[in-house]
């Protein structure tokens, strides 16, 4: 149990103030950006995303539809808030994976470089957590 509290909502890698000034703001645009330019409509309006999880194969593709508007809207928040910032950065990584390697394999790299950034974003919140400014941060020291 000790280790799944760690996961969620553990410590992060101390960095100096500049760097956790910089890993607030970064966690910020990325999340309010991801939950806004992508997630909320397919939140409002998922059939787009249902329909392209059914050309990818997918089995069930109203549960993996679902899944990557959740991911996209309400990971985005809790990664933006910092809470749970580990949790939401996997599930982001695991939904950016599928948008680069799977939805947009067979585009130009140009086409999947969004997907890529976003990728690389949340592979370094799963490493280093939300930070000192953070929900996470807030809940571990009133323990």
């Amino acid at each position: 149990m000790k280790a799944l509290k760690q996961f969620i909502f553990g410590g992060s890698v101390a960095v100096p103030f500049g760097g956790e000034f910089g890993l607030f703001l970064a966690r910020l645009f990325i999340g309010l950006s991801m939950a806004f330019a992508h997630g909320l409509g397919k939140i409002q309006d998922p059939s787009g995303v249902i329909g392209g999880a059914a050309k990818m194969g997918f089995p069930m593709p109203e549960f993996f539809g679902w899944a990557a508007a959740i991911s996209e809207f309400i990971g985005a928040i809790l990664l933006a808030l910092g809470l749970a910032t580990r949790p939401a950065a996997l599930m982001l990584i695991a939904t950016m994976s599928v948008a680069a390697f799977v939805r947009h394999a067979p585009d130009d790299f140009a086409t999947k470089e969004k997907a890529l950034l976003y990728l690389a974003a949340f592979v370094i919140y799963l490493f280093f957590g939300g930070g000192r400014w953070s929900l996470d941060s807030l809940i571990v020291k009133r323990k």
